[in-house]
């Protein structure tokens, strides 16, 4: 094993519904690697039985774990506990599907930005590579399948493992890119993702909207070919043998069975939706997109329907 990993111990944690925030936060187990990095388990009880989805969520640049986490604002509250609420919306998954084990993991980097992080650290992407080999390895038992699921400046720490290998492994079953494929390059990302997809059972979840048209304190918020609008697009259009779809309000790119999905929403009215596209069930979309549950009990881009979920 890597020198850089320290042991740790995965406990079960109580229900859910009968925590408090800040209990929940507690009860979950923490690892602090070497180079600044902590990952934090969110397990529920597992049974041998089920099988088991793990989701290595890597957080968005300028927040912490309990903030991406989520929870009911109070006053004096930092307002980005209440933009993502990845808790509130892994609860909606299990409470909608309980026929599988769904463990998030979340990976925090001490610098809040995972671009930052790889430009600044040494053999960054064979770290990266080592993180999600552990993490598999740790649960080998229960035979579980991965995604890789990331929001903003999390898309690069994906970007990272995809570069760090000659190829992605079978066990990475889901990719997911919400509004978080700025650093996609043709060359060096765009033939293993089609490699990979290629393989039964694999799906590629991309969410984004056009940011290419907002103006941010006087200027471009993204260059012309830096946003995930073109980014995504460019994806879309490597990967080729996708049906196009048009609305008055997105424009989709998807295989038959949506197991390969390009979710790009039009902004005629130039809003920063970087964020809303998480809070509006994007999380809960991007694990149930191409499956018999998907818009089961919620809908992408419509009101929270985790509101329940989410802690005190």
């Amino acid at each position: 094993m890597p020198k850089y990993f320290l042991v740790f111990l995965l406990l079960p944690i109580t229900a859910f519904a009968q925590l408090t925030f800040e209990q929940k936060i507690k009860a979950m187990p923490i690892t602090e690697l070497d180079h600044g990095l902590k990952l934090t388990f969110d397990q529920p009880e597992i049974s041998a039985l089920k099988p088991t989805k793990i989701i290595i969520y890597a957080l968005p640049n300028g927040n912490t774990t309990a903030q991406t986490f989520g929870k009911k604002l109070a006053k004096g509250d930092d307002w980005h506990f209440d933009i993502q609420h990845i808790g509130a919306q892994t609860a909606f998954v299990r409470n909608v599907d309980k026929r599988s084990n769904y463990i998030v993991v979340y990976l925090e980097n001490n610098l809040k930005s995972w671009p930052q992080w790889r430009r600044q650290t040494h053999n960054a992407d064979s770290i990266i590579a080592g993180i999600v080999t552990h993490i598999y390895q740790k649960y080998q038992g229960l035979k579980p399948l991965l995604t890789l699921n990331s929001h903003s400046g999390g898309g690069s720490f994906i970007f990272g493992f995809i570069k760090a290998g000659l190829q992605l492994p079978n066990y990475v079953e889901s990719i997911v890119f919400l509004d978080a494929t700025y650093g996609y390059e043709t060359a060096k990302h765009g033939q293993k993702i089609k490699d990979w997809l290629a393989k039964k059972g694999k799906s590629l979840q991309v969410i984004a909207y056009n940011d290419s048209v907002v103006v941010y304190n006087g200027k471009p918020l993204v260059s012309a070919r830096g946003g995930t609008w073109y980014r995504s697009k460019l994806m879309a259009h490597d990967l080729g043998k996708l049906q196009l779809k048009e609305t008055e309000v997105q424009i989709t790119w998807a295989n038959r069975s949506a197991t390969t999905s390009f979710i790009l929403l039009k902004n005629p009215e130039a809003k920063i939706f970087h964020t809303v596209l998480v809070e509006k069930n994007g999380f809960i979309h991007s694990l149930f997109n191409g499956t018999k549950l998907a818009n089961k009990n919620y809908w992408f881009w419509q009101e929270r329907a985790y509101a329940d979920f989410i802690l005190e």
